[in-house]
């Protein structure tokens, strides 16, 4: 039977073309995609998630990981749609109006896909109404917003605020490196989180709420 822990640990390596010819056997030999997304791919995502998070890797290890994981995923998708697997949850993401970084989104994007979550990311220097537009067009539950600069973190009340005013019953929650959890409560954010693999749980924690 297919050994879906090799794809777990083909993963955690970074090795994309193992990670691609392990998903694509998996799948010949009759394993459910669900199975070898669950017990394949996210696992080994979310142990690269708890190592980051212990700083035991880094950055580049963890984009090497996600790009291996992007390689499971392609093999994946169409079979999962016909399949009829939903995603955990949908969740826009994106950097506030007036600042371009997205290493950091990007990887909580990645790490928003490990936990099995579907993204509609916005890209970076998006104004509110981006947000809310992109609610309303994906049905999405969760909103998370990137700042890295201390000059763009009021732009994430804006944002809140026009999804309240547009009566969008979707929780909120918030990151990057000036962020902190008082200045969530201060602006009303549902939730925070100090790290991208902190933010993936923080994620999933909400869509549960």
């Amino acid at each position: 039977m297919a050994d879906l822990q090799a794809i777990a640990d083909a993963l955690i390596k970074g090795d994309r073309n193992a990670v691609v010819d392990l998903c694509t056997k998996a799948l010949a030999e009759g394993v459910s995609p669900a199975d070898v997304l669950q017990n394949g791919l996210i696992a080994g995502m979310s142990v690269v998630g708890d190592r980051f998070k212990k700083n035991e890797v880094y950055v580049p290890e963890v984009l090497i990981a996600a790009r291996a994981m992007h390689g499971g995923l392609d093999v994946l998708e169409p079979v999962l749609k016909k399949a009829g697997v939903e995603p955990a949850g949908v969740v826009v993401l994106g950097t506030v109006k007036g600042d371009l970084h997205d290493i950091g989104k990007n990887l909580v994007g990645m790490m928003f896909q490990g936990g099995g979550l579907k993204v509609i990311d916005i890209g970076t220097d998006a104004p509110a109404e981006k947000f809310v537009d992109a609610i309303k067009e994906s049905g999405a539950k969760v909103v998370a917003m990137s700042a890295l600069l201390t000059t763009t973190m009021p732009q994430m009340k804006e944002v809140i605020d026009a999804i309240k005013a547009a009566g969008l019953g979707v929780k909120t929650m918030v990151g990057g490196a000036p962020v902190t959890q008082n200045y969530a409560d201060e602006i009303g954010a549902d939730g925070y989180a100090p790290d991208a693999a902190s933010a993936a749980d923080k994620a999933l924690e909400l869509l549960k709420a």
